[in-house]
C-alpha cells in the first residue's frame, strides 16, 4: 500500500505538471485509484467532498458572486484606485498589504473570496490583467495568516504542541515578527516573477459572437434621446387605470416601456426597486415612475391630462431666445437625461425568418405583448430605423425587432427558432448587469461575515458564517435568482480540493508521510541545529505541496519537538519552521485553497504555479531558516 500511494501520488504530480488534462479530471482519476487498489474504503476516499472547507469554498463563490452581482465590487475597487492612481506598482502594493492585514484576522479563504472580485474589478479599471494581481493576492492571504494566532491552522497547532510539552503558551502577536518578514520577501520577490511569468493571456475577444451589449443597442436605436420619466403623484387621474385603459399608444403615439416603483423600507439597505414591463393588464399605483418614448409635445398632453408629475430638466421652459438661458437649459438636460436599468427587464434583438407567420403583420397584430410579454421599441430594416407609430407598421421578412421584457421572457422568444432568431447572447448580457441599489445589503451582509469569523466570543464556526452568508445574499435579492447564484460556483474547483483532500489520509494510513519525515530528520538530525531547521522545514515544505497544511503541521509539529529536545535546543524556532513551512506553500494549486480559489479566474495552470510560486517558496524558506534562529534563539 504504502509503494502503491507513492507511484499514485508522483503520476498526479506528473500529469498535473504536464497540463493535457483537466485539473479536476487529473484528481479523480487519482481518487478512483486509490479506491480500485483498495488503499481507501469509499467513506475516506468521498470524505472531502462534505468536508468543511470544501463547503466553506462553496459557500464563498456564492458570496464572491453577489459582491459582484450587486456591483460592491466595483465600488470598493473605485475608492482604493483612487490611492492607487495610475501606477501599477501602487496597485500591486495596496492588494498585497490590504490582503495580509485581512488575513491576519480572517481565515486565509475567507480573506480570497472577499478580494478576489475587488481586486478584479481593480485590474480591470486599472487597464491591468488579473493574472498579474490574482496570484499575489492568494499568496498575500496565507502571509497575513502569519501575523497573528489565529491567522492559520498550524499556529495554533503548534501552540498547543508547545503547551502539552510544558512550554509558555504563545502571544496573538508573538507571529507578528515572521509574518512581516514573509511579506516582505513576498513582495520583493512577487514583484518582478508576475511581470516576467504572469502575463496577459492571449484570447480570442470574448465580446466576438456574443453581439452587441446593451449600451450599444440603447445608442444604435438612440432610446435615450426621447425617453421621459412620468411619475403617478397623488390625485393623478391614472391610479388605479390598467396601460391599456390609458390607451397612450393610440391617442398620443406614445409607448410606455417600463413602470418602475421602490417596494419595501426606503431605507438605503433595505431598498428594494421592482421593474415591470408595461403590460396590458399592469394597474398604476401611487409614486410609480413611468419611462415613456415618444415627442415632447405627446409626452406634456400626456402628463397633463392625467396629472403626471415630469420629472425632467428638458421641461424647463422653452419658448425664450435668451442664448444663456438656452445653453443653460442644455446642459441641465444632458445632466438630468433619464436613462435604462437592466435589473430586472432586458432588451434584445430578434430577427425575423421568411417563415415566420407575423410578416405581412402589423407590429400590433403580432400580439407579442400578449403572447410573450414583450415590447417592441423599434425595427431596423437593411440601414433605416423606425421609432415612431411602430404599431401600425407592416412586419417584412428580414427585419430586426428590437425587443422589451423580463429577461426571462426574452429567454422565451428564443424557443421560437422557426418565426425568428435571438440575436447575441441577452442571458449572458443580463448576467453583467450589477444590481446596483443591493451594494449596501450585500456589504452589509458581507461584513456580518467578518465578523462571525473573527470573533471567537460568538459561538459560530467559520463554515457555518459562510453558509449564512451565502444564504442571505439569495434570500434578500443580492442574485436575480437561484439558478444566477449556482452559477457563481466554480465546480472545477471544487472537484479538485475535494478530490485531492483524501490523499493527505491515504499518505497518513499508509505510513508515507511519517516514513519520509522520519528519513529526512534522521538524516540531517546530527548536522547541527541549523541544517537540523532547515530540514525540519523543507520536509514539511514538500510534504505541504500534496497534503493540506493542517494536516502537515500534526503530522510535523511532534517530529520537530522530539528532534529539538534531542539534541538539546529550544524547540520554538523548530515548531515555528513548521507553521511557516506549512502555510508557505505556493508550488502547487491545491496546497491551500487560496490557491485553489484563484486558479479558474487567473486563468492558470499548473505550471504557473511551478514557476512562480516555487522559487518564492524556496527563497522563503532560505530566508526563514537565517531569521527565526535570529527571532527565537536556539
Amino acid at each position: 500500500m504504502l509503494i502503491g500511494t507513492i507511484i499514485i501520488l508522483v503520476l498526479t504530480a506528473a500529469f498535473f505538471v504536464a497540463g493535457k488534462l483537466r485539473s479536476d479530471l487529473v484528481a479523480l482519476c487519482s481518487l478512483l485509484a486509490l479506491l480500485i487498489f483498495q488503499i481507501l474504503t469509499p467513506e475516506e476516499a468521498l470524505s472531502g467532498f462534505s468536508n468543511s472547507v470544501v463547503i466553506m469554498m462553496v459557500g464563498l463563490f456564492v458570496v464572491g458572486g453577489a459582491i459582484v452581482q450587486t456591483g460592491l465590487a466595483k465600488m470598493i475597487s473605485r475608492k482604493v484606485m483612487k490611492l492607487a492612481g495610475t501606477s501599477e506598482l501602487r496597485l500591486f502594493l495596496l492588494v498585497m498589504l490590504v490582503t495580509a492585514v485581512i488575513g491576519a484576522f480572517v481565515s486565509n479563504t475567507g480573506t480570497v473570496a472577499l478580494m478576489l472580485p475587488i481586486v478584479v474589478s481593480m485590474a480591470v479599471n486599472a487597464g491591468s490583467s488579473p493574472r498579474r494581481l490574482l496570484m499575489p493576492l492568494a499568496f498575500a492571504s496565507s502571509m497575513g495568516g502569519m501575523m497573528t494566532l489565529i491567522g492559520t491552522p498550524p499556529n495554533l497547532i503548534i501552540q498547543d504542541t508547545l503547551v502539552q510539552a510544558g512550554y509558555p503558551a504563545l502571544s496573538f502577536f508573538s507571529f507578528l515578527p515572521v509574518g512581516l518578514v514573509c511579506l516582505a520577501v513576498g513582495v520583493l520577490v512577487l514583484l518582478p516573477m508576475s511581470r516576467w511569468f504572469l502575463s496577459p493571456k492571449k484570447r480570442v475577444d470574448e465580446q466576438q459572437g456574443q453581439g452587441k451589449t446593451l449600451k450599444q443597442l440603447v445608442k444604435e436605436y438612440g432610446l435615450t434621446n426621447n425617453l421621459f420619466r412620468l411619475k403617478a403623484v397623488a390625485g393623478s387621474k391614472a391610479i388605479g387605470k390598467s396601460v391599456v385603459q390609458l390607451d397612450v399608444n393610440r391617442q398620443y403615439g406614445i409607448n410606455i416601456l417600463e413602470i418602475r416603483r421602490d417596494n419595501g423600507s426606503q431605507h438605503r439597505f433595505l431598498r428594494t426597486v421592482s421593474q415591470q414591463v408595461a403590460s396590458a393588464e399592469a394597474q398604476l399605483e401611487a409614486d410609480d415612475v413611468l419611462y415613456v418614448s415618444g415627442g415632447i409635445d405627446q409626452v406634456q398632453q400626456l402628463a397633463a391630462d392625467f396629472d403626471f408629475q415630469m420629472m425632467d430638466t428638458r421641461f424647463l421652459e422653452t419658448g425664450k431666445n435668451n442664448k444663456e438661458q438656452n445653453h443653460q437649459q442644455n446642459s441641465e438636460v444632458k445632466m438630468s437625461n433619464p436613462s435604462l436599468d437592466f435589473y430586472d427587464i432586458g432588451i434584445a434583438e430578434i430577427l425575423l425568418m421568411p417563415s415566420a407567420s407575423i410578416v405581412g403583420k402589423k407590429v400590433m397584430e403580432a400580439e407579442l405583448r400578449s403572447k410573450f410579454n414583450v415590447n417592441v421599441l423599434g425595427i431596423r430594416r437593411k440601414n433605416e430605423y423606425l421609432l415612431q407609430d411602430i404599431g401600425k407598421e407592416k412586419l417584412h421578412s428580414g427585419d430586426v425587432m428590437l425587443v422589451q421584457g423580463d429577461w426571462k421572457d426574452i429567454a422565451r422568444l428564443e424557443k421560437e427558432d422557426t418565426e425568428w432568431v435571438v440575436l447575441g447572447q441577452p442571458q449572458k448580457q443580463a448576467e453583467q448587469v450589477t444590481l446596483d441599489y443591493k451594494a449596501p445589503m450585500a456589504g452589509a451582509i458581507m461584513l456580518l461575515m467578518v465578523v462571525l469569523m473573527v470573533f471567537d466570543s460568538i459561538p459560530v464556526a467559520p463554515v457555518t458564517a459562510v453558509m449564512i452568508a451565502g444564504v442571505l445574499m439569495v434570500l434578500t435579492g443580492c442574485f436575480r435568482s437561484v439558478e444566477a447564484a449556482y452559477k457563481t460556483i466554480n465546480w472545477e474547483t471544487i472537484v479538485l480540493f475535494a478530490a485531492m483532500l483524501p490523499m493527505s489520509h491515504a499518505l497518513e494510513k499508509t505510513g508515507a508521510s511519517a516514513w519520509l519525515s522520519d528519513a529526512l530528520v534522521q538524516t540531517m538530525g546530527g548536522s547541527g541545529p541549523i541544517l537540523m531547521l532547515a530540514g525540519v522545514y523543507f520536509t514539511t515544505s514538500l510534504m505541504t505541496m500534496f497534503i493540506s497544511n493542517t494536516v502537515t503541521a500534526v503530522l510535523m509539529a511532534p517530529i520537530a519537538l522530539h528532534s529539538a529536545l534531542q539534541i538539546g535546543v529550544s524547540p520554538v524556532p523548530y515548531l515555528f519552521a513548521v507553521t511557516v513551512a506549512a502555510s508557505m506553500c505556493f508550488a502547487s494549486p491545491f496546497s491551500t485553497p487560496p490557491n485553489a480559489l484563484v486558479m479558474p479566474a487567473g486563468q492558470y495552470t499548473f505550471m504557473d504555479y511551478i514557476k512562480v510560486g516555487l522559487p518564492l517558496q524556496i527563497i522563503m524558506g532560505l530566508v526563514m531558516i537565517g531569521v527565526l534562529p535570529l527571532l527565537f534563539p536556539f
